[in-house]
C-alpha cells in the first residue's frame, strides 16, 4: 500500500507547473505594468510643466512650418512674443 498515491499519474504535476509560468507571468506582467504607468505620468507632468507642446513659440513655427500662416504673420507674431516677457 502507497500512502497518498491515487495513482492520477503526471496530470497534477503538469497543472502545477503550468500554475506557477501562468503566475509568475502575471506578476513580471504587473511590474512592467507598474513601471510604464509611473514612467508615463512622469512625463505628462513634465510636458505640462514646460508648457504642453514646447511653448507658444513651438506652436508658432509649427504653424508657420505647416503653411497655416505666413512668413510675415510669423515674424510680427513672434515680435509680439518677445515682447511679453
Amino acid at each position: 500500500m502507497m500512502w497518498g498515491y491515487d495513482g492520477s499519474g503526471w496530470g497534477p504535476w503538469l497543472g502545477m507547473g503550468f500554475g506557477m509560468i501562468v503566475f509568475w507571468g502575471l506578476i513580471i506582467a504587473g511590474g512592467i505594468a507598474l513601471v510604464r504607468y509611473t514612467g508615463s505620468s512622469r512625463d505628462r507632468r513634465e510636458s505640462a510643466e514646460s508648457g504642453g507642446r514646447g511653448g507658444p513659440e513651438q506652436v508658432l513655427a509649427d504653424r508657420f512650418a505647416r503653411g497655416e500662416i505666413d512668413e510675415d504673420e510669423y515674424r510680427t507674431r513672434r515680435l509680439l512674443l518677445g515682447e511679453g516677457r
